[in-house]
Parts: structure tokens; sequence; C-alpha cells
């Protein structure tokens, strides 16, 4: 079936990178009604030197049924840009497979890029669920472009260094989508989200750690992060989430990248578990807490709330 689907798309004329790996229904615990999309975050991709985002997370939906979609868009830009790069591969989405709309799911800075999506097209978003999402903003981006704002040869050395990571996973994942890697850090920092926020403040809590709305112009929200900097010390990518936790004020809990209050969206599922930034999407090649919640039985049940919500 994948290669038929894979013909109806090319014919329709959407990317090969938009395309379901699979429709076939088992048990039917993650079938929901629209299907799922997943977005990733800063710097991310579909699959880098054979290695997936989304690690076992899509065949593990479909295997009960739900219809998943892995899309690509900018590594880095504006959540405004890739939000309608989203819109624009969602709109194909539908046309190949007749559905009305679908649920997003986007890690990282994917959470305010399918916020966007949802809020400026809510008639084909039925739910758009954050994953320690940069919803309002995270101290890594406000001290990185502290630093840049106020020091020349930082500022040079970060562009460069940044520009250079995110044109070599644009080259090696074969994404040709425009690039913005300051503006990407930018619009993370928490001055830019509060702007972002008001003019689209779906799932927005009010109050720091609290939650929002779980239904905003007809879309309805939710969201879960990871609370701890380290799982795993045999994760090489462990280092790169411990670094970027020394940016985080002593006794702020945080997943080496964003703070889960701050991450908070809609009908929060939970913000305290044991995965760091990176676990979340089960990266690296499903490295976690043995211990601890399997972030892909976190997808699966999430599927599964979302088949119960009529989603």
């Amino acid at each position: 079936m994948k290669k038929t689907m894979l013909a109806t798309a090319l014919a329709l004329g959407i990317s090969a990178e938009a395309v379901a790996m699979s429709d076939t229904p088992e048990t039917g615990y993650t079938e929901t009604r629209y299907p799922i999309v997943l977005v990733h975050g800063f710097l991310g991709f579909d699959q880098l030197v054979g290695v997936d985002y989304w690690y076992k997370i899509p065949e593990t939906l479909q295997e009960d049924g739900a219809e998943v979609y892995v899309i690509t868009v900018s590594n880095t830009n504006f959540p405004e840009v890739r939000g309608e790069q989203v819109i624009e591969q969602v709109e194909e989405i539908l046309a190949v497979t007749g559905a009305e709309k679908v649920n997003l799911i986007g890690h990282s800075h994917g959470g305010p890029t399918t916020r966007y999506a949802g809020s400026v097209r809510p008639d084909i978003i039925a739910s758009v669920t954050s994953v320690s999402g940069v919803n309002k903003g995270t101290v890594v981006a406000d001290t990185l472009i502290e630093w840049s704002d106020n020091s020349e040869l930082f500022g040079n050395a970060f562009e460069l260094f940044i520009s250079g990571i995110s044109h070599f996973v644009a080259l090696a994942s074969g994404n040709d989508k425009e690039l913005a890697p300051v503006d990407s850090v930018r619009s993370m920092t928490t001055e830019a989200s509060l702007v972002f926020n008001a003019a689209h403040p779906g799932g927005i809590p009010d109050t720091a750690c609290g939650e929002g709305d779980y239904e905003y112009n007809g879309v309805r929200y939710y969201s879960w992060a990871g609370a701890v900097p380290t799982t795993r010390g045999v994760d090489p990518l462990d280092l790169v989430t411990l670094t970027f936790s020394q940016f985080f004020p002593e006794g702020v809990a945080n997943d080496g990248f964003v703070d889960p209050c701050t991450s908070n969206l809609g009908m929060v599922v939970r913000n305290d578990f044991v995965m760091n930034h990176l676990d979340e999407v089960n990266q690296l090649l499903g490295i976690h807490d043995l211990q601890e919640t399997d972030p892909l039985a976190v997808f699966r049940t999430h599927a599964n709330r979302l088949k119960n919500a009529g989603l």
C-alpha cells in the first residue's frame, strides 16, 4: 500500500517527504479520525545519515491503525515561515487522503510552528500537540541572543557556527527550504515569544505553569515535556542536553533546552517525564531511561487520546 500511496502522492504533486509510511490498521488503538502529522524542531530533519528524527514513532503509531505523515520544514527559520510550509504540506496530504483535517504534533520549535498553522488555518487542523515546545521561549535562546547582541565577536562566531550546522543538516538531509539560523534562535527568546503568543494565543496558559484553553477556535491543544537534562550515561547526546542545561538557573527544572513549565499548552498530559529534550522523540536510536516511561508509549497513548476525543 505504501507504493500505491506514493504513486498517488506523486501524481498529485505532494512531496515524498510527506507521504505516510503505512495505513494498515491492526488493533485500532491508535486509529485516529484524522491523519497524524509530525513536525520537527530546530535543526530538525526527516532522516539524517540514516537516523530518523522521529525514531520508530511513525511505525509504532501505524501498527495499531494511525495514518502518519512525517513532513519537513526549514530546519531554521521563523515559526511563521515554517508554519506556512506546514500548511502547504497539510493541504497536499488532505488532497491525497480525502481527510478534512489533520492532527499536528510538533517537537521543540515545532511547537510554535504547529500553533501558527492551527491559528491561521483552523479549518484544516483538528488538534495541535506540543512536545516540549518553546511556547514561552527558552533561557538558552535568551542568553545566546544577549551575548550575540552585546559582543560583535561572539555574534559573528555564533552566526558562523549555527549557520554551518543548519546548512550541513539541510544538505545532508536533502532539505532545500529557506534557512534563517540566527533569526530562528531569536524567535525562541522570551521577548519574541510574547509577541508571537499575542498574535497566536490558542492554548497558551495565563499562569506561569498552568494549563491553557483545551480548545480555541475549534482546535484542540495538548502538550507534554520531559524535565531532566540527562537520563542514560551511555547516550552520547546527553552531553548536548547537559551542556545547554547549564544556561538555566540553579534549581529550575529543564530537559536540556526548555523549562517544562514554559512548554505548557492546552491540556498538559505531563510536564515531568524523566526524559531530556531528545529522549522526547526517542533519540538517540531509542536510548532512554529504562526504568521510566518509554517515549513510544507516550505517543501511542496520546494517539488513543486523540481517537477517544473524536479526532
